[in-house]
């Protein structure tokens, strides 16, 4: 979901999200909610982070850890490189013959006491890096330069930013004048068990079904160690288990949902195609 004009998406969060914790990240989410830490996820794509702010939030905002309440406590941002410091603080707008300001999803959140989640934060603008760091030590301010003032960031207001250390180069990654006003939390893909339980919940395939794209998957990421960059995301697990579940063949699913969406190279489909033909053989 990416963001334009300032725009992003509040999250009212009615029902728990689904998240099988693998760790202590839940614990140590909340020890850094307590003391108002901003924090970084560090993980591959697709391997829960966003489902776990999403859980968090959701816990935190309806457990009562928070006093905001009901409301939107979540306010998700996915960063670009045309994300500007702008989009996220907000910008004046006509609105018939009256020029308004709006507020942006960072604004918001500051305002509101909401978790602000800005998810692959490399992608965005230098600019957009430099506006977090004094809402991330003990000002808690965000400066709002082109209406002048200076907001103090609600007491619940906590920062959350992620980005994917793999797929990162040299000209995009997180500076440590950034990354050491976080403390981490690091994620990867799954457990063989641990996943196909994920699929099985997330997808409603039969366990057997999803022991096995378990088992297609993480066959998949020892493809890494020969130039395949990072294997297969939980998410394109789950997908090719929705696909099995309104009939589709497994076979056919894997490779709509696995083989052709990993990779473009000829031979890395191929070698992703030979394992689905090992774990789901032709009838």
């Amino acid at each position: 979901m990416n963001v334009d004009a300032g725009q992003a998406e509040g999250y009212a969060l009615q029902e728990e999200p689904y998240y099988r914790p693998l760790s202590d990240e839940i614990e140590v989410f909340l020890a850094a909610y307590e003391q108002r830490l901003p924090v970084l996820l560090k993980g591959p794509t697709g391997c829960g982070k966003t489902r776990f702010v999403e859980y968090m939030a959701h816990r935190i905002y309806r457990g009562g850890i928070s006093t905001q309440g009901p409301g939107q406590p979540l306010q998700t941002v996915a960063c670009h490189e045309d994300l500007s410091a702008t989009d996220l603080v907000g910008r004046f707008l006509l609105k018939g013959e009256e020029t308004v300001w709006q507020d942006g999803p960072l604004t918001r959140a500051v305002k509101e006491g909401a978790i602000c989640y800005l998810d692959e934060i490399v992608e965005a603008r230098k600019d957009s890096t430099v506006l977090i760091h004094s809402l991330t030590d003990h000002r808690r301010i965000l400066p709002v330069e082109k209406l002048g003032t200076i907001l103090d960031a609600h007491t619940d207001f906590l920062l959350v930013i992620s980005y994917n250390p793999g797929y990162q180069n040299v000209l995009k990654d997180l500076k440590p004048s950034t990354r050491q006003r976080f403390i981490s939390i690091d994620f990867d893909y799954p457990e063989a068990d641990d996943e196909a339980e994920i699929i099985a919940h997330e997808s409603s395939v039969d366990p057997e079904t999803a022991n096995r794209l378990a088992r297609l998957g993480a066959n998949i990421r020892n493809l890494r160690s020969h130039g395949f960059d990072e294997g297969v995301s939980t998410r394109l697990l789950v997908y090719a288990g929705q696909l099995m579940v309104q009939g589709i063949a497994a076979r056919r699913a894997c490779d709509a949902a696995i083989s052709k969406a990993v990779s473009d190279d000829k031979e890395v489909q191929r070698a992703v195609a030979e394992l689905v033909d090992a774990i789901f053989p032709a009838p």
